[in-house]
């Protein structure tokens, strides 16, 4: 019989003081993982919970999106009684995680040093975006900013055209993987030596890291590259075409036999022995004739009769679909790309985190929770404060509950 393992991260507890994306992203990635993550608010709550765009149930989309598999107490941080409440909330956790500005955690007197002086084995990741030290650490960062000061955005769009953002918070949700990584990786160092690390993850850093061979085809040639548009710095046969009913789709024909596989099902064989295209070196500086060639021959028939001849050759292809078909595909799929989060009778679905582990028991989707909807259970049920006490600090503005979790 096979054993059912529990979650991986099952038994670690993770103080989340994280806002906006960069962090919750990193947070809810942890609690997909088993972690149980207390998710600390002020009494504003996330800012992504006041995102505009389409809400449910009068939630925003942008905060459900990035934040289920947690619990919330609201504290007042800047108030002594609740720096002494979230330091009884750290003194039982495995790890902190916040995205603050560099120097904020000091003001509010929680600075990584000397809480982690006082639990070492405590592990504290920050997510900022220019890291903890360095002449821009105390600049504001978004998604969009690290995009552009990282080079990102210089490369993506097309030739002629202004530079563009990634449709996606790349710049955010590297941030987040980066910082899983590093708890992932103080946690095991902790097991060999009992002690934590202080893990410092920059959203910039994560962003120069995404140029991956970019940054060394620069550093070689002493050129920035260009927009990439539909195409590839070193393959000529790595870009998207569009078919005679107009929809795209995209051929990755990197080897001999899969650009012999392409000019076959073109009708193009004799490109294959043409002096121009004869190796990969000679498709790509002669790539503009080359591209006028094929997009000629791709106008003859719609994208999706084009992805089945291909696919039949074995030459690497896929139409363009938009997010709603994607989606649609991974819902058909039913691989557990997407999971459906309920609370009651609302529920919606989103995309799950991508790591499988083979015979371990999954993680069942909590709904992301409602500002300080756990402050009474976290109080009483696990720090051992009276119901009294619990209210007492609602009274004097320490904590903050919904009125229908609180004690008469």
């Amino acid at each position: 019989m096979t054993t059912i393992e529990r979650p991986p991260l099952e038994g670690i507890r993770v103080i989340d003081l994280t806002t906006f994306l960069s962090g919750p992203s990193a947070t809810q990635l942890l609690g997909d993982l088993g972690a149980d993550v207390v998710k600390i608010e002020s009494f504003q709550g996330d800012s992504s919970r006041a995102i505009v765009g389409p809400t449910l149930d009068g939630d925003c989309a942008y905060y459900l999106a990035n934040n289920r598999n947690k619990r919330s107490i609201s504290l007042d941080l800047k108030s002594p009684r609740g720096r002494e409440v979230l330091m009884r909330l750290v003194a039982g956790a495995d790890v902190v995680i916040e995205n603050f500005r560099p120097g904020v955690t000091a003001r509010l007197g929680i600075a990584p040093e000397s809480v982690t002086a006082e639990h070492p084995s405590l592990v504290w990741a920050s997510i900022s975006g220019f890291g903890q030290e360095g002449p821009m650490r105390d600049r504001p960062a978004y998604d969009m900013v690290v995009q552009a000061l990282s080079g990102v955005m210089s490369i993506n769009g097309h030739p002629g055209a202004p530079s563009a953002r990634l449709g996606i918070p790349a710049g955010d949700v590297v941030a987040g993987l980066f910082a899983v990584i590093g708890v992932l990786a103080a946690l095991q160092s902790r097991q060999e030596t009992g002690r934590g690390r202080v893990v410092d993850v920059s959203m910039l850093r994560g962003q120069l890291s995404m140029l991956s061979y970019q940054a060394l085809y620069t550093y070689l040639r002493d050129v920035p590259p260009g927009p990439q548009g539909a195409g590839h710095d070193s393959i000529a046969t790595y870009r998207s075409f569009r078919g005679g009913d107009g929809r795209e789709l995209v051929v990755t024909a990197n080897t001999p036999r899969m650009w012999e596989g392409l000019c076959r099902v073109l009708g193009v064989e004799e490109l294959v022995t043409d002096e121009r295209y004869v190796d990969a070196s000679a498709r790509l500086a002669n790539k503009e004739s080359l591209w006028a060639t094929l997009e000629a021959r791709f106008t003859e028939r719609p994208a999706a009769e084009w992805v089945e001849l291909l696919a039949e050759a074995s030459v690497p292809v896929a139409p363009v679909k938009n997010v709603l078909e994607a989606l649609a595909d991974a819902r058909a799929a039913g691989d557990g790309s997407l999971v459906e989060v309920k609370n009651g009778t609302v529920s919606f679905e989103n995309v799950a985190a991508p790591i499988r582990f083979v015979d371990t028991a999954e993680v069942e989707p909590v709904y992301p929770p409602a500002l300080g909807q756990d402050t009474f259970d976290i109080l009483v049920g696990e720090l051992g404060m009276s119901p009294a006490d619990v209210e007492a600090l609602i009274a004097e503005g320490v904590v903050l509950a919904p009125l229908d979790e609180q004690v008469a």
